[in-house]
């Protein structure tokens, strides 16, 4: 069954972590295939250059990302990159166009209805990242261990019949310091956003898609593709709206007891 594209002003998505075993990069383009907009942006950490130094990990499905984002920027939409913490090696090149995708350190969207949006990846208010880059790393390699250990949790949970559970989520929403450090990562945007008086901001970084608005101040994150695979997304009237393209995709990602291996993740049609 062909489905239709849907059309959106613009698109918004962040931490893809291309490069680990952790990235749902099956779910990325069934999204690009099916979305249309007129601008899109890539908010930081498309590419993990910090688990690439470990060990090359880099399947088809990868390279097909990239590919797809670029057949997107030469058929017309505006691709703007801003790199994050994980690539940051891309913001050597700032102001340089690579397959008609500009990179950026920031960027200024204005939205249908005229509001003006700063759009960042946000790792600069994350106080580990900027002050304690090892500890960085390491956080990350314990989340990564978290992911892995997940999808085979997840398997067992399938098989026995129940729904599809993030033990990563659980614990950013349940344990207290994740939680202070989530809600002040997130007043330190609204405090940028205030400071350089845009309506709003967009990012990514912590994983953690949402819509909110702060004392007149709009907060977005776009979340992810290794955990939640949603979007920001902006329709033709201004208006903003997270996609989580798991629930929406036309496809279900049917992982195997040999996921961790390259080329046993497969697309089968849902019901």
């Amino acid at each position: 069954m062909k489905r239709k594209r849907l059309q959106f002003r613009s698109i918004w998505i962040s931490d893809v972590h291309l490069g680990t075993r952790a990235c749902k990069a099956e779910y990325l383009l069934d999204f690009l295939r099916h979305t249309e907009s007129r601008y899109l942006y890539l908010v930081g950490d498309m590419i993990d250059f910090w688990n690439l130094r470990n060990g090359w990990y880099w399947p088809a499905s990868h390279s097909q990302v990239i590919q797809a984002v670029m057949d997107k920027a030469s058929r017309g939409t505006t691709v703007t990159y801003v790199p994050g913490n994980h690539d940051e090696m891309f913001r050597d090149h700032i102001g340089r166009l690579f397959g008609g995708v500009r990179v950026a350190a920031e960027a200024i969207h204005k939205t249908a209805d005229g509001r003006k949006l700063l759009v960042l990846h946000g790792d600069e208010f994350d106080g580990v990242v900027r002050h304690s880059k090892w500890l960085a790393v390491f956080g990350s390699w314990i989340y990564d261990w978290l992911l892995y250990t997940n999808r085979w949790f997840n398997l067992l949970r399938r098989r026995l019949g129940f729904p599809y559970w993030s033990l990563a989520a659980w614990l950013k929403h349940k344990v207290k310091n994740a939680v202070n450090f989530i809600s002040q990562f997130e007043q330190a945007l609204v405090r940028e956003a205030r400071k350089r008086r845009v309506h709003g901001v967009v990012c990514g970084h912590i994983h953690k898609a949402t819509i909110e608005e702060h004392q007149g101040v709009l907060y977005c994150n776009d979340g992810d593709w290794v955990e939640s695979c949603t979007a920001l997304v902006e329709h033709n009237d201004g208006s903003l709206a997270v996609i989580h393209w798991a629930d929406e995709s036309v496809y279900l990602l049917e992982e195997t007891e040999n996921e961790y291996s390259p080329g046993q993740r497969r697309l089968v049609p849902a019901d």
